[in-house]
């Protein structure tokens, strides 16, 4: 019986991991370039009360044995990369990547990636993002610019009147080997770690890499109706392993009251 008490317990604490995830999926539903996550779990270690293919004493062997779960606990929390949905904007300045790889931008001292292309020009005309991270390597817009077109291999023109083209620069694309191992570090950045792999700069449309496009942005990949599902299921097991923990309660204390 305390046994199933800390099962239960365990039981409560991952759903609780569960639906924490879960809120923090539905509330960046919205957010540009967002990637949902996924709660892992594994069952903890086992009771073995007797091993399957133990002789008898009748000279038989069972079958099957007897070992009880001691619960479960969370194994990682991992962020899923699944393409999310366009969206169109007709800003000349907003992009996306269609398949893999990130955008790399100067984060204070160091590089850091993200899959929001909602880019803007910061006094001195160069791309950044809404925090004001530039993008790498640096694309400043020439004078007199009038639009700007991007073909899906990186290459970004600048056109004025009469469609006179200004210059021409290189967008590029980062790829990781795991991207599920990088460091969420907020702002729709991400950090490189030894679970990543290095980060392997590419052409769009090349060697794996993505290919981009202007004028649209990516979505995010929650699916709201998915993500309900979820919490509604987490909330009925937290539920259910409440009600293991008072079950076990009241079986104690049927036991304690013996000695009476």
């Amino acid at each position: 019986m305390i046994r199933s008490l800390w099962s239960a317990a365990t039981g409560m604490s991952a759903q609780q991991m569960q639906t924490d995830v879960v809120a923090n999926n539905l509330a960046n539903s919205s957010t540009t370039g967002f990637k949902k996550s996924r709660a892992n779990f594994e069952d903890l270690m086992y009771k073995t009360m007797q091993v399957a293919g133990q002789t008898t004493p009748g000279g038989g062997q069972v079958p099957t044995g007897i070992q009880v779960g001691m619960g479960v606990k969370p194994t990682s929390v991992q962020k899923l990369f699944s393409q999310g949905d366009y969206i169109q904007t007709d800003n000349q300045l907003d992009m996306a990547i269609q398949g893999n790889g990130f955008f790399k931008v100067r984060h204070g001292d160091e590089d850091l990636y993200t899959r929001a292309g909602n880019f803007t020009l910061d006094s001195e005309g160069f791309l950044t993002t809404p925090s004001g991270d530039r993008l790498q390597p640096e694309i400043s817009l020439p004078d007199n610019t009038i639009t700007v077109t991007l073909q899906d291999n990186g290459t970004l023109s600048f056109h004025g009147a009469d469609e006179t083209i200004l210059g021409t620069e290189n967008i590029l694309v980062t790829t990781f080997i795991n991207p599920a191992g990088l460091f969420a570090a907020g702002n729709n950045l991400f950090r490189p770690t030894e679970g990543s792999g290095d980060a392997m700069e590419r052409t769009p449309g090349e060697d794996g890499a993505g290919t981009v496009v202007n004028n649209y942005l990516e979505g995010s990949n929650v699916s709201v109706v998915e993500e309900m599902v979820s919490m509604i299921a987490g909330q009925r097991t937290y539920e259910a392993n409440s009600k293991s923990i008072q079950t076990a309660d009241a079986m104690l204390t049927t036991a304690n009251g013996l000695k009476r």
